[in-house]
């Protein structure tokens, strides 16, 4: 997400950041490569031309300047105007009102309109605890209608029953009387999109509005199609009373045009991002968190949200049993590796992680996911007291989990490696006290008093103190990779 952005960014930050003093021709300098960036990125030109103007005048201030880091100041001047710009705050969907609350989707055909009302009612199900209702008003399309009813039943939301021959306006007259005498708390409308903003279909959208008084209008835009996307969004707003946006496809946008542009363009909040094609991959966007990505902070609080959605208690705890004995077989690393796959795969956790634009090549060759199924083919390839006792593993052995699962008797030294390197960490932790004492010294001096408590060697690297960057390495941590892992991902 943002790749190409980030890099650009990052590249023209670091030579800021790396000067002891800075002066205003510096400052200057440097936003005229920001604005580049931005333009490369496909951000309309009015927005980035402002958000410049904007932030050169925040950071040729006697106080950036004369500061004793101006580099991180200019960092951070920059970071604030990317949250504006973003829109501040994430944006919540209104849809606590006297039911049934009407959620009206519109946009393009192709932008991904009808998997996005699939995904925003499994969401509203599930996190929310609503009772949801989804109507396709789509009679144009072929098979438009039987696509949603596919749709819920993968997502467990129900769809009204497809009449034949009915048209829009009489189908969200049906949805909005059915959910009444159903108790349903939300309707989404799935409304026909089109292959261009026409009159057609503006006057099908007015008379859909004006039947149903939608709570919510949802505008569905492709953010892949990047400045195109932000003249949709411009066609839409002049003639439909939208609420809100929605950009799919926002894990694929390695430029980030759209997402920078949409909010100073429409004046209409970002509400959901889609990040995946799986129904559950829709996410509220945070604007703050987005700039985070951008800038390469990464976004520990999704890191962590994403966590503790997919993490199973019982699982963890049965580690956590483990580690204050000190131990760590290769079952308890298999499951670790499950659950960096239930949580998006490397990539998705990657990008997420500080500091990403330093260790870009080890991340970018496991990214694909390749590195994690290799790890468990070759795992599930074990017998049960391989896996329970590692050192069993002979050279004859290694052959044959090898050729059982795809890969070379390298890369089994390199797992078998992994797990020692993991397993010495389990060790000193218990020398240390366990992890009782490891929380004791969270409490008392934070994430930095915590690390700063650590033997040396157990700091994972990138973490204050411990040398190059790279990705957290500490055992224990669902998210967190095991020692050695850029090793194993290159060739």
């Amino acid at each position: 997400m943002f790749d190409s952005l980030s890099d650009r960014l990052g590249s023209v930050f670091d030579k800021l950041r790396g000067r002891g003093a800075l002066s205003e021709a510096d400052v200057r300098s440097a936003m005229r490569e920001v604005r580049v960036a931005l333009l490369e990125a496909d951000v309309a030109l009015p927005v980035a031309r402002d958000f410049v103007d904007q932030v050169t005048e925040r950071a040729v201030g006697q106080e950036v300047l004369r500061s004793v880091t101006p580099g991180q100041m200019v960092v951070k001047i920059v970071h604030d105007a990317l949250v504006e710009m973003l829109g501040s705050e994430a944006s919540e969907l209104r849809v606590d009102v006297n039911p049934p609350a009407v959620v009206m989707m519109v946009g393009l055909q192709g932008s991904g309109k009808t998997t996005t009302t699939a995904k925003l009612g499994k969401r509203l199900s599930e996190r929310e605890r609503k009772k949801v209702l989804m109507a396709s008003l789509d009679v144009a399309r072929p098979a438009a209608q039987e696509q949603l009813a596919v749709l819920g039943r993968q997502a467990n939301v129900e769809t009204l029953p497809v009449v034949a021959g009915q048209q829009p306006v009489d189908i969200a007259k049906r949805a909005i009387q059915a959910a009444r005498l159903q108790a349903y708390d939300v309707v989404l409308l799935d409304t026909a999109g089109r292959l261009h903003v026409d009159d057609a279909l503006m006057a099908e959208m007015k008379a859909v509005a004006a039947a149903s008084s939608p709570t919510e209008t949802l505008l569905v835009v492709d953010a892949l199609t990047g400045q195109d996307a932000v003249n949709v969004a411009k066609g839409f707003a002049g003639e439909v009373d939208l609420t809100g946006v929605i950009l799919t496809r926002l894990d694929g946008d390695a430029r980030g045009g759209a997402a920078l542009s949409m909010r100073a363009v429409t004046g209409k909040p970002i509400k959901f991002a889609g990040v995946g094609e799986a129904i559950d991959k829709l996410e509220t966007f945070h604007p703050a968190r987005v700039a985070g990505r951008i800038l390469g902070m990464g976004d520990v609080v999704s890191l962590v949200e994403r966590a503790a959605e997919t993490i199973e208690v019982e699982e963890a705890e049965k580690l956590a049993a483990k580690m204050v004995k000190g131990k760590f077989d290769l079952d308890d690393f298999r499951s670790q590796i499950q659950q960096m796959q239930r949580m998006g795969g490397l990539g998705a956790l990657a990008s997420m992680m500080p500091g990403i634009n330093k260790m870009k090549g080890a991340a970018e060759k496991a990214a694909d996911g390749k590195a994690l199924v290799h790890l468990e083919a070759m795992m599930s390839s074990m017998t049960a007291k391989e896996r329970a006792r590692p050192e069993l593993i002979n050279a004859k052995r290694k052959i044959r989990i090898a050729k059982g699962s795809g890969t070379t008797v390298q890369e089994v030294n390199k797992l078998l490696k992994m797990h020692q390197e993991m397993a010495s960490v389990m060790k000193r932790l218990k020398k240390m006290g366990g992890l009782g004492k490891l929380a004791a010294m969270f409490g008392k001096g934070g994430l930095e008093g915590a690390l700063g408590g650590m033997a040396p060697g157990m700091l994972p690297p990138g973490a204050p103190g411990a040398g190059a960057p790279g990705l957290p390495g500490l055992g224990g941590s669902p998210f967190n990779l095991p020692p050695g892992f850029d090793k194993f991902t290159k060739k």
